[in-house]
């Protein structure tokens, strides 16, 4: 090789090693900054239970369950070959306390046979009905049955197959009361689950638009008669590592935000809507996966941009553990799940771009939606980076050792620290476990979810960011279910936070 070859590989070289330490230099800065986000949260997260805590005993759920005044409840719930486990859903729905409500029950084309187990339970008869069209609908409804001569609140209808968010928008139309209460089949809700989560709509009537409530993974836990009676960790690390994520961003963060007044996500297996808010934005929005999330980015764009300002309206997040779901237990519907989550998110970021960043949209969109785009949708693609080019920087002599143990402390020790916090928060908070194992295999989810999960997580929603990019087919799914029974096979995402 040439000396002016030599010269111009050393200078390429030197070159790239400038860049990768600079690059290494933004990632460790980018890990620093998403944790420390995380951990502003979970502070705010704290104040709040605190304050809630120290109202607990005056929250008059006795009061409540005979009030007159308490607002009336149409709850959802969008079936699609349910046919195992949907009357035991129903008959658990229905033993919920709450003065007066109704369950519709809206069965999305199932072919097996949930219609038939509906029909033997409750003695269904079908009925001759006009489905009002306040908002729109894709699947018609070709059936509507109720039980024959009894009081029992069920409604169930029939339609042709179109998704759950098309499920939902029926269930709107036919819903009769004025707060609706959107909830999976599969979902396990505690007893007071409807009361803890119409609490701030008795409190704050006039301002509150929409409140969601904890979702806890229910694998691993104690369930009879449809109510989950002891809470436990899971014995496999895979559980254990989902429950310390469940704990940091699905109930400190949300509760963090909720304080802040910008909580985007309600889970689409537990929340609950003021009826002429949902039909005013239109409903659900079928082309979008993660039609949940996308329902509260749209009413905080209706309500702003009607005039609503900080403080004119509320959408809230309830602390109490209300309802819980099956988490995956394998990799493979694990990775299907996180990559349709991280699809309907990049969906909803794109779909309402025009509000990041902008000050008409107040906190949400000066804060909330700028703190998504960082550290929720660029969050896989720093950290795949960083875990490419550190190693390159040191195989090349980019980076010394000094400098990668202090990018191991900023994106993975940090990271550990935030999530044992996260636990221990909880657990003062509602010390949902009874027992000191269950306490310390939550501490040994916080290291398997930091050193191993993540990096899994990170590849599929990498994976689910370019599906949205490049529209590419939707696709649910099929997912195999342990349950609390029997083992059957449901929909991808059913029941996800």
């Amino acid at each position: 090789m040439s000396a002016a070859a030599i010269e111009m590989w050393d200078g390429l070289l030197g070159t790239l090693r400038g860049v990768i330490a600079v690059c290494d230099t933004a990632v460790i800065l980018y890990f620093l900054a998403i944790n420390t986000g995380y951990l502003m949260l979970i502070v705010l997260a704290l104040a709040e239970l605190v304050r809630r805590l120290r109202r607990a005993s005056f929250t008059g759920y006795d009061d409540t369950t005979g009030s007159p005044f308490a607002p009336p409840i149409s709850v959802i719930m969008p079936a699609y070959n349910e046919a195992a486990g949907i009357t035991e859903a129903v008959r658990a729905m229905l033993l919920l306390h709450y003065p007066v409500f109704e369950v519709i029950v809206v069965d999305d084309g199932s072919t097996d046979g949930t219609i038939d187990a509906l029909t033997d339970a409750f003695d269904l008869a079908e009925v001759e009905h006009v489905v009002p069209e306040d908002v729109p609908v894709r699947g018609a409804v070709t059936s509507l049955h109720l039980p024959r001569g009894g009081p029992v609140p069920v409604v169930v209808a029939r339609k042709d197959n179109g998704g759950k968010a098309d499920a939902l928008n029926v269930g709107v139309n036919l819903a009769r009361y004025p707060l609706l209460c959107m909830v999976d089949a599969d979902s396990i809700l505690d007893s007071q689950a409807l009361l803890a989560v119409a609490r701030p709509f008795n409190d704050d009537p006039l301002r509150v638009v929409a409140s969601g409530g904890v979702v806890g993974v229910a694998n691993g836990c104690t369930v009879e008669a449809g109510r989950v009676v002891e809470a436990h960790v899971p014995t496999d690390l895979l559980g254990r590592a989902q429950v310390v994520e469940y704990l940091r961003g699905f109930f400190l963060g949300r509760t963090g935000w909720s304080k802040v007044g910008g909580l985007l996500i309600i889970a689409g297996a537990f929340g609950l809507f003021r009826r002429d808010a949902v039909v005013a934005v239109g409903g659900m929005d079928p082309d979008c996966i993660g039609e949940d999330a996308e329902l509260v980015v749209r009413l905080h764009r209706h309500l702003r941009e009607q005039g609503r300002r900080h403080g004119d309206y509320r959408i809230v997040f309830v602390t109490e553990p209300i309802s819980w779901s099956e988490a995956p237990s394998n990799l493979r519907v694990l990775g299907r799940q996180r990559r349709r989550w991280q699809r309907g998110l990049t969906e909803i970021l794109l779909k309402h771009r025009r509000m990041i960043g902008n000050p008409r949209y107040g906190r949400v969109g000066l804060m909330a939606l700028p703190f998504y785009v960082l550290f929720e949708l660029l969050a896989p693609l720093v950290e795949l980076s960083g875990l490419v080019l550190v190693p390159l920087g040191v195989l090349i002599g980019a980076v010394d050792v000094e400098f990668l143990w202090r990018f191991l402390l900023a994106a993975y020790a940090y990271a550990v620290v935030v999530s044992l916090v996260s636990v221990a928060v909880e657990e003062y908070a509602y010390h949902r476990f009874s027992r000191w194992r269950d306490v310390w295999g939550a501490f040994v989810g916080v290291v398997v979810e930091n050193l191993g999960y993540r990096q899994f997580t990170a590849w599929w929603r990498l994976r689910g960011m370019w599906d949205a990019l490049h529209r590419s087919p939707q696709e649910w799914g099929a997912m195999t279910r342990s349950g609390f029974g029997p083992p059957e096979r449901v929909r991808d995402g059913e029941g996800g936070p």
